[in-house]
C-alpha cells in the first residue's frame, strides 16, 4: 500500500483518509465534510472535464475540485 492524494485515485479505487494537509479554513471545511483520519474514501467519477470530482465518504457522496483533492492523503486500498 502507498500513500497518495484523493486527487491520484481513479474511479472505483479507494483509500484510508490519513491526514488533510493545511490550518486554513479550506482544510477546516474537509474535514467538517468527513474527510477525517481514519475514514474510507472511494472515487465514485468526474465531470465530462475531469473537475470536479465525486467521491463517497460516510454514506453519502461530496463533489471536490482537484485542487482541494490534493490537500487530502490517503492509504490506498
Amino acid at each position: 500500500m502507498d500513500n497518495t492524494t484523493l486527487n491520484d485515485l481513479l474511479e472505483g479505487q479507494a483509500g484510508t483518509i490519513i491526514d488533510v494537509q493545511g490550518n486554513d479554513s479550506l482544510s477546516a471545511r474537509l474535514m467538517e465534510m468527513g474527510l477525517i483520519p481514519g475514514e474510507r474514501v472511494e472515487m465514485v467519477g468526474q465531470a465530462p472535464m475531469g473537475d470536479p470530482v465525486e467521491y463517497s465518504v460516510v454514506g453519502y457522496r461530496l463533489s471536490l475540485r482537484r485542487v482541494e483533492a490534493r490537500r487530502v492523503w490517503i492509504q490506498r486500498v
